[in-house]
């Protein structure tokens, strides 16, 4: 026997063999699940002839990215017809699936571990650790496509088991089905840590840098750190959603860790690391120096999701001529165009397109505003105080994108106007009340008050997209940002507006997309 072949023998037998006779059909949810046995204890020959089990797993395209790199998304051939809404962490979320270019929910009936695991695998992850019912990560909005799904397991995509298509009556969204995959070791989380907080959820971002031999801890410089970065931060060290993303951390102590070894950093909020986040190469910039002036944050296994109801857009929205004297309050806010202030006050008027916004929380936690009450700033003119500045952007594009007009909504009033029949109103704005949204209300902002319009006075007649962005500057952590945007086509021709097709900007599939930027225009006031 070569020496070759005898050092190889020697490295077989110092294996340990636990198992052998594994055989799987290919459904289960862990190799557990499969007929195995296993070795006694007195048995003195283990796999005669045999090697160990071997697997190469071929990565998702959550998992393709380089490390130091910004996120790439690999493109999948052809858009995916599944995708996960509304989880915590990586591979979990309420289950949603494309049908007729328009994304929607699947009912809990019938909903098992064997149909998570037909998910999980489509997405790129491992078998589904559990299957989850009774919305338990959040509701959504809009159709519900699947109902009573029977997978045997083997399926490549869940629209190839067995199902029943919904009907209204059939289903609610408290019945969303839901999933939590079984994701490959990372060791990610080992890369990033908390120091100086009250609990393990809060402190100073520490990061790990350097290459084998001179691994060193340090800190993250605080400038442009906001939400999207902490989200990431939250995400990598397993403690779910950021509550708030800080700048300066005075009352955090940091240790003996005082050196800052990243800069610059920038997310886009989808990244699995901050590593994958653009930021300063080598060379750290921080225009203020310090360890109190770095990044902190504070995380959450819940967060709000607001939703704006794109039907009540399209139904509300007409034009006004309002007279300039009835305006005073609005311009002091700054709710009309810049060619307002060159007006002949207060003669003439203003055109403005009005509509009604009712935006609902669907996630898992309270929408509160940023700032306490202590720093809500009153309005004399409209006798209220604004506890954030801009709450919502109302815009109106051409086609391509170039903006025409604009408007904006400071959240004066964040109340609880409705709520679902099981939930509890919480937040009321009378006698100076607490400002929010609970889970399972919804904030109704009427198209006859103020500053709920966009000032279309200098607007051509034309083709135009009517845009409403909720929470824009990410002042307050939300589950999912992708869902606060809404879109609508409209046809001005100088004295009336079509507004139709609206639409939250995650709701339909990417060639529907494109076709909504493509639109044409209409030729006449038939809205097919």
């Amino acid at each position: 026997m070569s020496q070759r072949n005898v050092k190889l023998l020697a490295q077989r037998q110092q294996h340990s063999f636990g198992l052998h006779g594994v055989a799987c059909v290919g459904t289960e949810a862990h190799l557990s699940l499969c007929s195995l046995e296993f070795y006694r204890a007195n048995d003195t020959t283990r796999c005669p002839g045999g090697a160990p089990a071997v697997v190469s797993c071929v990565p998702s395209p959550l998992y393709a990215a380089s490390s130091g790199q910004k996120k790439q998304q690999s493109k999948p051939q052809g858009e995916a017809r599944v995708r996960l809404k509304g989880g915590a962490h990586p591979g979990e979320g309420r289950v949603e699936v494309l049908k007729a270019g328009t994304w929607g929910t699947v009912c809990d009936r019938k909903w098992d571990l064997q149909a998570a695991s037909v998910v999980c695998r489509e997405l790129g992850f491992g078998s589904a650790r559990e299957a989850l019912s009774g919305a338990r990560m959040g509701q959504g909005m809009g159709a519900i496509h699947l109902s009573e799904v029977r997978c045997s397991g083997q399926e490549p995509s869940l629209w190839k088991c067995p199902h029943r298509n919904i009907t209204a009556e059939d289903c609610s969204h408290s019945q969303d089905a839901g999933v939590r995959c079984n994701l490959p070791y990372t060791g990610v989380e080992t890369k990033i840590r908390l120091s100086g907080g009250r609990s393990r959820h809060e402190g100073r971002v520490e990061v790990q840098t350097g290459g084998p031999g001179s691994l060193r801890w340090g800190l993250i410089c605080g400038d442009d750190w906001g939400t999207l970065e902490a989200m990431v931060a939250c995400r990598q060290l397993g403690l779910g959603y950021a509550n708030h993303g800080l700048q300066e951390t005075w009352y955090w102590d940091s240790g003996n860790i005082t050196e800052v070894v990243m800069s610059g950093v920038h997310c886009t909020g989808t990244e699995l690391s901050l590593d994958q986040c653009a930021h300063h190469g080598t060379h750290v910039a921080c225009k203020r120096t310090g360890s109190h002036f770095t990044a902190g944050v504070i995380c959450s296994e819940t967060a709000s999701d607001l939703l704006l109801h794109s039907a009540l857009v399209q139904e509300t929205a007409y034009i006004e001529d309002r007279p300039l004297h009835m305006l005073y309050c609005a311009a002091e806010e700054n709710c009309l165009a810049s060619s307002a202030r060159s007006a002949n006050w207060p003669y003439g008027h203003r055109r403005l397109l009005r509509f009604s916004s009712q935006i609902h929380n669907l996630g898992r936690a309270d929408f509160r505003p940023k700032a306490g009450r202590h720093s809500w700033v009153w309005h004399e003119c409209h006798g209220h105080y604004h506890s954030m500045d801009i709450f919502t952007h109302y815009d109106i594009l051409t086609p391509n994108g170039t903006k025409v007009a604009e408007g904006h909504k400071a959240s004066f009033c964040l109340e609880d106007t409705e709520c679902q029949e099981d939930v509890s109103k919480r937040y009321e704005c009378a006698n100076f009340g607490e400002q929010g949204i609970t889970v399972g209300c919804w904030d109704l902002y009427r198209h006859d008050i103020d500053c709920q319009w966009i000032d279309i006075t200098d607007v051509k007649p034309g083709n135009y997209i009517l845009q409403v962005v909720i929470n824009p500057n990410f002042e307050v952590a939300e589950s999912d940002f992708t869902n606060n945007a809404m879109k609508c086509n409209c046809k001005y021709d100088g004295h009336r507006i079509w507004v139709h097709n609206c639409h939250i900007g995650d709701a339909f599939s990417e060639e529907a997309n494109r076709r909504f930027e493509r639109y044409p225009g209409q030729t006449s006031n038939q809205i097919i």
